[in-house]
């Protein structure tokens, strides 16, 4: 099992923006340093509920103070981008990390992002499909041009190639590189090519970044799977659900005439909560004190661009929740859980919120112990 770290950049009440990006930052250095295998970062506008605005500008700085770990959107908003641009950003980032970067994208929701940006409701509502297609042609194709409703123009050359990754060669002399799997810059191959982001999902390599989907409806999971995408499925999910998601993945994935070996190796992903302590009360007491007061700042901040209502979760109980079905606990309650989790939904990587204590030394405690006393327990 893979398990992550998931960052928020969460404001929590009575802390300023820096202290929250500050400790986004701490967290993915020790992260690296506890033997987890990534972060995954989120992107919020105008909110405490995280205040990171761009998740590929912080996976930038987090990939040129790390070395090992591999650093993950979770996810970057489309439809506040275009996808030529978010594309170009993730090739530079795949490229200059050694392929350390995954992309990870998402519909995002009816937020007054769409005002303030320019994209309008329509980005959201209708042309997502759209964007998401574009996005891909340009991690996979060396020319790309558009006509579609929303997106139009000439073909163009990608700049830089995506699929011409180079790593350290330690046969050389120091800072020399040489093109991953042979000794010209590699080109991308078919649509199968594993790796990329045309392969089943794993780590990016030649063909370019991995890059997956945020799914919460059985629309965006037929999408996903259409294009072959891993999934990223929230953490107020169930067990049950994330294997109901993943067995429709996998429906519409066969029917959309995806090679059965990517089907069988896609690497979805896992959202959720971890607070390790020596004792379970003890963990659900840290996280039942500060998590309600996050939740209900930052979560009562969203605005609609249209004005219609929303609800919001009550936040005691969505904490309660969380810390239910999550390894939240003894290390050997929270494995326990993880493996659970893999085996009733055939996931196997994790991406776990490890701020909901909101305080950095609480939280470093905590990556440390995810790394020290659970992550033994998974091999």
């Amino acid at each position: 099992m893979r398990v992550g770290a998931f960052v928020l950049a969460a404001q929590f009440p009575g802390q300023g923006q820096g202290e929250a990006l500050h400790r986004a930052v701490r967290t993915t250095e020790l992260a690296e340093e506890s033997g987890l295998d990534s972060v995954w970062l989120a992107e919020h506008h105008f909110v405490p509920y995280g205040v990171c605005p761009s998740a590929v500008t912080l996976a930038g700085l987090l990939l040129g103070r790390t070395r090992r770990i591999r650093v993950g959107t979770a996810v970057s908003v489309l439809p506040n981008v275009h996808p030529v641009a978010l594309g170009e950003q993730a090739a530079l980032l795949h490229l200059l990390s050694g392929g350390r970067f995954t992309l990870g994208v998402g519909r995002g929701g009816p937020w007054v992002d769409l005002e303030v940006f320019g994209t309008g409701l329509r980005a959201y509502e209708r042309d997502f499909p759209e964007s998401l297609g574009l996005l891909l042609r340009w991690l996979r194709e060396p020319r790309v041009s558009a006509d579609g409703d929303r997106f139009g123009f000439r073909e163009v050359p990608v700049v830089p190639r995506p699929d011409e990754l180079l790593a350290p060669d330690p046969d050389a002399r120091p800072g020399t590189c040489r093109a991953v799997g042979s000794g010209e810059p590699v080109r991308a191959g078919g649509k199968d090519r594993p790796g990329g982001t045309d392969g089943p999902g794993g780590p990016g390599g030649p063909g370019g970044p991995e890059t997956i989907m945020a799914c919460t409806s059985p629309t965006s999971v037929k999408l996903a799977a259409e294009h072959g995408l891993p999934m990223l499925l929230g953490m107020h999910c169930g067990d049950e659900e994330k294997a109901e998601m993943v067995a429709l993945w996998r429906r519409h994935a066969r029917a959309a005439g995806r090679p059965a070996a990517q089907i069988e190796r896609a690497a979805h992903v896992s959202a959720g909560v971890a607070q390790i302590a020596d004792h379970r009360t003890e963990a659900r007491e840290t996280l039942v004190k500060a998590m309600p007061g996050w939740l209900r700042q930052g979560l009562g901040a969203h605005v609609t661009v249209d004005g219609r209502e929303r609800t919001m979760r009550d936040p005691v109980a969505y904490t309660e929740l969380l810390c239910g079905l999550h390894p939240v606990g003894r290390p050997r309650l929270a494995a326990d859980r993880l493996a659970a989790t893999a085996e009733r939904t055939g996931i196997t990587r994790f991406a776990l919120l490890v701020e909901g204590s909101g305080d950095l030394a609480s939280t470093e405690e905590n990556v440390r112990r995810l790394g020290a006393d659970v992550l033994p327990l998974l091999i």
